[in-house]
């Protein structure tokens, strides 16, 4: 007899339905068709198994299991249960096996017939609304985050004999109800951190303030112990929260690399990801034998966070290059190409020598002659050309740390960002993919950032006296337009052009550029 059951096998942050066809016909043996993995091989022993110990019979006779479309490769243990519905389905073992036809069935089988939770819930469950099937069965551990997709019915299960009791008598399960909207926007606003915290360093705080209002790069140079990652860390809060569409493309991706938490629903704060200097390349930008995402996409919408950045291996940053141009990461392989978004913000952290006190205002550098610029030239020039803003971190006085009252707290930061971020979506809004100035094309640099006579006339001074290199101009223009939409100033003015210029301290003549 054959049943077909549908499964969804995912490829980059979407997915593809797959249908299940098991046979069970007079012959001996078991065999697994259309292009399956080691681990769909594997779950023989599993289903076997999960059906003995549940009081089914696992047919001792022919059964051919074929994964349509064949050409294309499927993954993972999370085909187990539909597999395993759909033999017991071909050997009359389940009541009302029509209606298997309705419902995408996932999960992984233990041996005792519990359902283990899978990866890539949500983008099964879009894609089962977009095939117009009537609901979706998954393991409870990812029924809250499945359950996000509306207008398609959601059951959470946690055992083999669940499913089968499902298709005898739908109408005694129900479905999971998730109120995304309401879960979302009740917490975007709680964080564990917040600027009300961080002593002094408020020419810090102004930089990361202009960084998150335009959507720039930034790095922080100073000793060991003034406060870089502190401060760093602390910038999610005062970002624009997210859209649901944004919070939504961002779950999709944490839901297919598996770094979703149980009952998970919707990301509602930006991502915050700080690898190691010890991470790969692939790590880093994604790939693999089955390509997943890597960090730079698990930030998307976020800040990807690099701390002791020339401490990271040279090829490990120069693959971030073109993701930083085109904001998306494209793994190629012999018979398929996937894309994964990668629009972040990157901030990155950095002693200025390798004993970390070159210019230090009070203690004295030890490294020979030679060593800061080799240090520093551990940066590729193409990298730095992709920052904007260039920070010098200096440490807290200690009449700074001993003062008792508390610094401007993140939500009065968070609204003036919000206020220049509203004012950038206007000035963008014929523009699609670009929201923020960071992102500005040079055609529109020159219709936008336009400066009067005597803006020209400091920048050209500022480019001749502090030895700034060509690749600073438009950096410059690009932050002073920031600094300006951040005053509501309709144009850029001399102040913001000479607070715009500070911020490029590595294009000067004495740092490694």
């Amino acid at each position: 007899m054959l049943v077909k059951t549908f499964g969804s096998a995912v490829y980059g942050v979407e997915a593809i339905n797959i249908t299940i066809e098991v046979n069970v016909s007079e012959g001996q043996g078991y065999f697994v068709v259309g292009l399956p993995d080691g681990a769909i091989k594997e779950s023989q022993q599993r289903i076997d198994s999960a059906i003995k110990d549940n009081g089914f019979r696992m047919p001792r006779i022919k059964i051919v299991v074929n994964m349509a479309p064949a050409d294309i490769k499927k993954s993972g243990s999370a085909f187990d249960l539909p597999i395993a519905i759909g033999i017991l389905g071909a050997s009359d073992q389940i009541e009302k096996a029509e209606s298997l036809k309705d419902y995408v069935i996932m999960g992984e089988l233990s041996l005792d017939g519990a359902i283990q939770p899978i990866k890539g819930a949500l983008p099964i469950a879009i894609q089962a609304r977009k095939e117009g099937f009537k609901g979706l069965i998954v393991p409870k551990a990812n029924a809250r985050e499945a359950g996000m997709v509306n207008n398609l019915a959601v059951y959470g299960v946690t055992h083999l004999k669940e499913v089968i009791e499902f298709f005898a008598d739908e109408s005694s399960f129900t479905p999971v109800d998730v109120n995304t909207r309401e879960e979302f926007f009740n917490s975007q606003y709680e964080f564990e951190l917040d600027f009300t915290d961080v002593k002094g360093q408020e020419n810090i705080k102004r930089a990361l303030e202009i960084a998150a209002a335009g959507g720039h790069n930034a790095i922080l140079i100073g000793p060991p112990g003034a406060g870089k990652t502190m401060l760093a860390k602390r910038l999610p809060t005062v970002l624009p929260p997210l859209s649901l569409q944004e919070a939504l493309e961002t779950t999709k991706i944490h839901s297919v690399a598996g770094k979703l938490p149980e009952n998970a629903s919707l990301i509602n704060k930006r991502p915050f990801r700080s690898p190691h200097h010890t991470i790969s390349d692939v790590a880093l930008v994604g790939g693999g034998g089955v390509p997943q995402p890597g960090e730079i996409s698990l930030a998307h919408n976020g800040v990807l966070f690099l701390d002791e950045l020339p401490e990271f291996k040279r090829t490990v940053l120069e693959v971030m290059r073109q993701p930083m141009e085109e904001r998306r990461v494209t793994i190629s392989r012999a018979k398929v190409a996937l894309d994964f978004p990668a629009n972040f913000m990157l901030i990155a952290s950095m002693n200025p020598c390798p004993c970390g006190y070159y210019n230090h205002p009070e203690k004295e550098c030890t490294c020979p002659p030679g060593a800061v610029q080799k240090y520093l030239n551990k940066i590729s020039g193409p990298l730095l050309d992709r920052i904007d803003l260039h920070v010098e971190v200096t440490p807290v006085s200690f009449t700074e740390l001993s003062n008792i009252s508390k610094g401007e707290a993140s939500a009065s930061i968070r609204e003036r960002v919000i206020k220049a971020r509203d004012i950038q979506a206007e000035r963008y809004k014929e523009t699609p993919g670009t929201y923020a100035n960071a992102q500005m094309s040079s055609k529109q640099l020159r219709e936008i950032c336009v400066i009067n006579k005597a803006g020209e006339g400091l920048l050209k001074k500022a480019m001749e006296r502090l030895n700034l290199s060509a690749r600073a101009y438009d950096r410059i223009l690009k932050v002073s337009r920031t600094i300006a939409d951040l005053a509501a100033s309709p144009d850029i003015k001399v102040e913001h052009l000479a607070e715009a210029i500070q911020y490029r301290s590595l294009d000067r003549e004495g740092w490694a550029g």
